[in-house]
């Protein structure tokens, strides 16, 4: 992790989707920037700030052809299974295992943590992100919901902006839980459908190693 936190090139990191590099890297562009006198920083601060507002807007239009992407992508996996029933049965026992285990984590494990440490109803929140939630579901990419995110987050919830445009994006690729568990699951299932019992230990090295990576793993589908 430390490795892939700091990369001796950045552009090989970029072309190798190395997102926890790419984080450390703007983290540390942006502490200096933020130090820098106006009349120096300020051209490149809005140069930034313009060049966010074409990538949100070349992520929206994307969004688009998602469901139609992810559609052929599953469409094609399953038309060259030898046995098309199995493996369709496997895949939908499989979604229904991540989808119990994100609505575990998403409904119950993170409202609580929220409740305790804010002494606040979580439900205004998760009304709040209704849009997010429905656009993360269809594009199955933190990096895709992100300006629907922070959209939410400012106009509905009254987050300063900020506060959010440094806190979100910095969660959407590093504090993945939902990647950390479709990771463990998947490797789960693979095992299960060659016939390899996982002991309770090499699980155990499974859920670990998941959470690792998916610090580091790129947050797109």
């Amino acid at each position: 992790i430390l490795g892939q936190a700091f990369p001796p090139n950045l552009v090989q990191a970029a072309a190798q989707m190395n997102v926890l590099g790419l984080v450390t890297f703007s983290i540390f562009f942006g502490f200096v920037l933020s130090q820098a006198p106006a009349e120096t920083g300020g051209p490149l601060i809005q140069g930034v700030e313009r060049l966010n507002q074409v990538v949100t807007r070349m992520v929206e239009i994307v969004l688009k052809l998602t469901p139609v992407g992810v559609f052929a992508l599953i469409a094609s996996a399953i038309a060259e299974s030898c046995d098309i029933g199995a493996m369709a049965k496997a895949i939908a026992l499989y979604m229904v295992t991540v989808c119990v285990g994100l609505g575990l984590q998403g409904l119950g494990v993170l409202p609580c943590i929220y409740a305790i440490a804010t002494r606040k109803n979580p439900a205004h929140v998760l009304r709040a992100f209704t849009q997010a939630f429905v656009t993360a579901f269809g594009t199955d990419s933190s990096s895709a919901t992100l300006p629907v995110t922070m959209q939410c987050a400012v106009g509905k919830l009254g987050v300063s902006e900020s506060v959010a445009n440094f806190v979100l994006p910095l969660g959407a690729t590093i504090n993945m839980n939902g990647t950390a568990l479709y990771e463990s699951l998947t490797v789960i299932f693979i095992a299960q459908r060659h016939g390899v019992q996982l002991s309770m230990a090499q699980t155990f090295i499974v859920v670990v190693t998941g959470t690792m990576a998916a610090v580091g793993a790129a947050a797109i589908p």
